[in-house]
């Protein structure tokens, strides 16, 4: 995982390829240090997607955020980390999670005790037999983690914690429980946009969505909010702890208090109008680019 500053899109795993290849060599000039792609419905297969965008670019880093353990044995998962690292040395961040038990239904399992699952599978990985040359250096093992039962399996059988749609407070308490030595990436949505009517419509766009999912919805009760906060797409109050927006200044600040709380590295994901529209994120990216100091 390289830099400070990362870019998770939904497009990087759901645009044509040659739209990728571009938009990453884009991202990569900018200066911006990973690039995350996803698993979930429509997208690409993650880990063949994190290998298009590897042999697109020269020195970015490419993470998966997450493939899901639902999705491939333990065997699986651990040769194909195996495969890339080897393959780019240093540029490929394995993110694996429990993923949510309405995707997971949608694949035809049972989302029965995930975390009981996760270290199960973590075991699974690490008896693993490979034939094939091993990589010098083993692509880092993050976990997909909320709560603190999750983040104390990140402390103990992981190298870090990849959390998403968390505010800044999340990431103070993610690091108290994993400790000084794990890595910790959380993901931020940002919005350049100043007006905050338009700014939070954007925004409850994307919330929307999420909020339908049981352990976001978890999370976000331990931090205190409740089903007001959740109604609608979200409360103004939720919506800004989710989204950072305004001019790029002021997003930047957000992003710093991802950093003071203990975060490594932050994965962006630029949300505009049309979600669609991957060159208007780029240009969000490119925007915020000199004001991150990349």
């Amino acid at each position: 995982m390289n830099g400070r500053f990362g870019v998770w899109h939904l497009l990087l795993s759901k645009a044509p390829a040659d739209v990728v290849r571009q938009a990453a060599a884009e991202i990569e000039e900018l200066g911006y240090g990973t690039l995350w792609v996803y698993e979930g419905v429509g997208a690409r297969e993650p880990l063949t997607g994190a290998g298009l965008l590897l042999a697109a670019t020269r020195r970015i880093a490419v993470g998966t955020g997450i493939a899901s353990i639902w999705s491939r044995d333990a065997t699986a998962m651990a040769a194909a980390s195996a495969t890339l690292a080897e393959a780019y040395p240093g540029r490929f961040v394995l993110g694996i999670g429990v993923s949510h038990s309405p995707l997971v239904s949608l694949r035809g399992h049972a989302y029965n005790k995930p975390l009981t699952a996760m270290r199960a599978y973590l075991d699974d990985m690490d008896t693993s037999v490979s034939a094939f040359p091993q990589p010098a250096e083993p692509a880092p093992r993050l976990l997909a983690a909320l709560r603190p039962k999750m983040l104390e399996l990140v402390r103990d059988k992981a190298d870090g914690a990849h959390s998403f749609f968390v505010p800044p407070e999340h990431t103070a308490l993610a690091r108290e429980i994993i400790g000084p030595d794990r890595l910790l990436v959380p993901e931020q949505a940002v919005i350049l946009e100043t007006d905050p009517a338009r700014a939070r419509r954007i925004a409850r766009a994307h919330t929307t969505f999420y909020l339908t999912l049981p352990n976001y919805l978890n999370n976000l009760r331990d931090l205190g909010y409740d089903d007001r906060d959740f109604a609608d797409g979200g409360s103004d109050r939720l919506v800004d702890a989710i989204v950072a927006w305004g001019d790029a200044e002021t997003v930047a600040r957000r992003l710093q208090s991802h950093l003071d709380a203990g975060a490594d590295h932050i994965a962006l994901q630029p949300l505009t109008e049309d979600d669609s529209d991957f060159p208007a994120a780029v240009t969000a990216l490119r925007e915020l680019a000199p004001v991150l100091a990349l």
